[in-house]
Formats: structure tokens, sequence, C-alpha cells
């Protein structure tokens, strides 16, 4: 079986690479020759990993699937959210989207916050969703260099490092990446 993972994003390409089963061919948006922008118009999380899988399928006729994922501060009533990778502005920037949290957040005594995760999976014309959620707060300032995006100012619930100060393994086992895609790889291999 192949399968398109319809993102740009090099790094989660490779996180999701290191969960699939070695009997499922991961297929990169290069691999399909799709260079632009896939579409993420919706007004939530879910709405644009659907929105992305449904793309895909439709323009290039593959079966995908296709994530999207928030960073949701109790604090900030939820933002950045659906806005998590332009948070700063269109130029998508991690350091700016972190620089910005850290400011939004100084007068904050809450610091709770979650990553949210929806994998859409688009497979014999039929659509299906995951959803991971890991619980954690935002750290004071950053701390670790692995990862990407929020990585180094998220601590999960019941750790003591960062995601950007855990290794790829322990990330995916408790993120809500990993949890989203063992989903899916659960759900393919009961076809």
């Amino acid at each position: 079986m192949q399968l398109v993972f319809a993102t740009n994003n090099q790094n989660k390409v490779k996180e999701v690479q290191n969960l699939i089963p070695s009997h499922i061919k991961l297929l990169s948006l290069k691999d399909i020759g799709c260079f632009e922008d896939v579409p993420e118009t919706q007004p939530n999380i879910k709405g644009n990993a659907v929105q992305k899988a449904e793309y895909i399928k439709l323009h290039y006729g593959f079966d995908c699937f296709a994530d999207d994922t928030g960073l949701e501060v109790e604090a900030l009533n939820g933002a950045p959210g659906v806005f998590s990778a332009r948070y700063a502005g269109p130029q998508r920037n991690d350091n700016d989207n972190m620089s910005l949290l850290l400011e939004n957040l100084i007068e904050k005594d809450n610091r709770n916050a979650q990553f949210k995760t929806v994998v859409a999976l688009h497979l014999n014309n039929n659509l299906d969703t995951f959803t991971g959620i890991c619980k954690g707060e935002i750290t004071s300032s950053k701390q670790g260099d692995k990862g990407f995006g929020y990585d180094p100012i998220f601590k999960p619930n019941g750790y003591d490092s960062t995601f950007a100060q855990m290794d790829l393994k322990l990330k995916n086992s408790i993120g809500h990446r990993g949890k989203a895609v063992q989903q899916l790889v659960a759900f393919l291999n009961r076809l």
C-alpha cells in the first residue's frame, strides 16, 4: 500500500515515517509533483486536515492523509490554535512565533496548554479522522535544540523536559502527532 502524506514539512515526514509500518510506502507531496501550497482556510484544526486530504485526492488522485496541528494555550483563550504556524505573521518563523507567545504570557500565571493534532485519511473514497492531544505547559524560556515549532517552550505533563530536549522516540510515544498517527496506523492495520 502507498499513501501520500500531504505536507511539505520534512520534520513532520521524518516523525511520521518512524511510526508508519514498513508495508506502507509513504510518499511526500514532492514525490507526486505537488509543489503548490495546499489550502488551509478552515476555521479549525480538523477542518484544515480534511481540506488538505480532500485537495490531494481531488487534484492528484492519490489515497492520502493530512494533518493539522495547533498549540492551544488556556490563558490566551486557545490561541494560537489554528493560527499556530503563522502566529507572528505570514513568514511562519518558529522563533518569531515562540517569542510572541512568551511575550503574550509574561503577565499570566496560568501556563497550561495542549498540542492538538488531527489526521484526516482519505482512503478508498472514505474519510476518517484521528485526534491526538498532549497536555502540558509553556515554559518561561526556550529549552533544547531538537524538534521544531513550539517544541522548545512546551513541557508535557509528567516530564521535566521540553519536547525539544527529548529524543524523537520519546516525543512520538507521548506527543500529539504520535498519538494521532498511532490511531491511523491501528486503523490501517485492520484493513
